[in-house]
């Protein structure tokens, strides 16, 4: 291992190297650093998949493109931290400020907090469009609204009313909006602009934010715990073969690691088979929300105005709901979420979704306006019942990963940054009374279970699953109607859930299918529109991340139960079957990465 200072001093390189540019006194530190070692700065050309704007050094070529070349035969360089955070949401964010608030205030400005992000900016990955409780942003920063911080937040917009409506094809009924719902004195936010802003505020507090980096491998000491992480190897061709351009990952080895990948992250999924951290816990459930932002025409934007639905164009045996938020300066956000445990493989989300904004509620809003942007993301359901165990030696789960989004309500990222300062502060306690060793936050576990967190999401915790009865959508909400005014979550039963979502999906040959009329461009539009507005940029000469050992023997298993359900839940496009008459189906199954 090379010694600390090379370490550092090789990692601030890196750094620059592969970050964006940003006025801030972070950025001025490394300046410094850059001076001292007496290396000017050199631009670099940007890779289209991960920003890399700045250098303090020549670029190194490890390798020709050679097919005998193992990556794997170069040694990663390390760098020795305090706490290491994977993921730059809301929850890492809070966890990586609050860490060195408690450190700033101990007189410990040497206590080092490295976060990772995989976007080339905080918050590139961050759909924007949400009504936030301002609870847990109030304890971090109490005067995140005032007037008088220059620091402040400057693009809340407080919540002024709310509509509940239950959709038929062409009606809109008004129904009671259960007390969960009421968003008086929440703030209609881009999430974008808000996760931005905390990045800004970690960096001033000294914490070290790296956007760039993906967190690609969990390491482990020889006793078992996590030891930190090691960030991907870039340069890789499709074919898994070195480019001229390639770099060797780095190792970040920390005494704490809190992982904050948000809804099913790859490596929080390997930490939670390595610890068994499930064995209690019910199965995750899922849900996709797809969205837009519309700028409007001013005579039909209603500032603060929050609106959400039920019903069309869902169907009876479908979780999911739409919504509708004017925040901003004549911006609308817009979205349906679908539970992932829908029956029919011939639905599709984004088509439902195209279908939802022709409803008289949203099209009278967005018609003469233009979508500026879209995306679509995973969201963790399965609530109070689906909580995994959060820490285990050398680490924890931190946000969405662990699954705190209260679902009735649609909102967590109060929860995920309550989550974030809660490890925080039990990694503080943790670390100050040990110099060596592995480290189980214990303090975690229990204050979770003693938090606003635990005690919101046990209150919730029957009415997504109370959507499994019988009476499907209908029974469902009377049963919701039940908990929110007046069980309150004040019974002895949990409700179950009825198992993992992919074994709800029935055949194609059970369902009716379900034709999608073609889009208008101008409410509606197609797929490849769609993804155009999602600011995504990737190489076409990259790995895949997404991995099918055996594509043709997954086409010959799957397309005559499903018929290509593939095609049909991805809302980007990636996975398709494509007609081939070379094959006995007749399709081909191909996955576009460059999606």
């Amino acid at each position: 291992m090379t010694s600390s200072r090379s370490v550092t001093a090789c990692l601030q390189r890196n750094l620059l190297r592969r970050r964006p540019f940003r006025a801030s006194a972070q950025h001025s530190r490394l300046l410094q650093t850059a001076s001292s070692l007496n290396r000017p700065l050199v631009r670099l050309s940007n890779y289209p998949a991960q920003q890399r704007a700045f250098s303090v050094s020549t670029p190194r070529r490890f390798a020709n493109v050679d097919e005998s070349f193992d990556p794997n035969s170069i040694d990663r360089e390390s760098d020795e931290v305090d706490v290491c955070i994977v993921g730059g949401g809301p929850a890492g964010l809070s966890a990586a400020i609050r860490l060195k608030q408690l450190a700033n205030e101990a007189g410990n400005e040497d206590f080092r907090v490295l976060l990772l992000e995989k976007a080339g900016e905080i918050g590139a990955h961050i759909l924007s469009g949400a009504v936030i409780e301002p609870t847990a942003v109030k304890e971090l920063f109490p005067e995140w609204l005032s007037e008088d911080n220059e620091n402040r937040f400057e693009y809340a917009t407080p919540a002024t009313s709310d509509k509940m409506r239950f959709l038929t094809k062409s009606s809109s009924i008004p129904i009671p909006a259960p007390p969960q719902m009421n968003n008086h004195g929440n703030y209609i936010v881009s999430l974008n602009q808000f996760t931005k802003w905390l990045g800004e505020r970690a960096e001033e507090i000294g914490v070290e934010v790296y956007p760039g980096f993906a967190a690609s491998e969990v390491l482990y000491k020889s006793d078992g715990s996590v030891r930190g992480v090691a960030t991907n190897d870039l340069g890789i061709s499709r074919q898994g073969k070195p480019k001229d351009s390639f770099e060797r990952g780095m190792e970040f080895h920390a005494r704490i690691t809190l992982f904050a990948e948000g809804c099913h992250g790859s490596l929080t999924k390997q930490v939670i088979k390595k610890f068994d951290l499930r064995r209690e816990s019910q199965p995750q459930t899922y849900g996709l929300g797809l969205k837009e932002v519309w700028e409007v025409l001013p005579e039909k934007f209603q500032k603060g105005q929050v609106v959400h639905s039920l019903g069309y164009p869902l169907p009876t045996d479908t979780y999911g709901g739409g919504w509708m938020y004017h925040f901003g300066d004549n911006l609308v956000s817009i979205g349906l979420v679908v539970g992932l445990d829908y029956p029919n493989p011939w639905l599709s989300p984004y088509g439902e979704f195209q279908k939802m904004k022709h409803h008289p509620l949203y099209k009278s809003v967005l018609e003469g306006g233009k979508c500026i942007s879209y995306g679509a993301r995973a969201l963790n359901e399965g609530g109070f019942q689906s909580i995994p165990k959060v820490a285990f030696p050398g680490g924890a789960l931190i946000g969405d990963t662990a699954g705190f989004l209260n679902v009735p309500k649609i909102k967590g990222t109060h929860t995920a940054m309550k989550s974030g300062m809660l490890a925080a502060e039990a990694t503080w306690t943790a670390l100050g009374n040990t110099d060596a060793g592995t480290i189980f936050l214990y303090d975690y576990e229990d204050a979770l279970r003693k938090s606003s967190i635990w005690k919101e999401l046990k209150q919730v915790r029957n009415m997504r699953p109370s959507f499994h009865s019988p009476l499907k959508l209908y029974g469902g909400i009377l049963y919701s109607g039940l908990e929110a005014f007046i069980l309150k979550g004040m019974v002895p039963w949990t409700l179950s859930h009825k198992g993992p979502d992919y074994s709800a999906t029935k055949t194609a040959d059970q369902c009716k299918k379900i034709e999608y009329e073609k889009p208008d461009g101008k409410i509606s539009f197609d797929i490849l529109t769609s993804v155009s507005r999602t600011g995504t940029n990737h190489e076409e000469d990259q790995p895949v991340h997404l991995q099918v050992k055996d594509w043709e023997k997954h086409a010959q298993e799957e397309w005559p139960k499903y018929e290509g359900v593939e095609n049909r839940f991805c809302p980007a496009g990636v996975y398709e079957y494509v007609e081939d008459d070379s094959k006995d189906l007749g399709v081909r199954f191909q996955i576009n990465a460059q999606k």
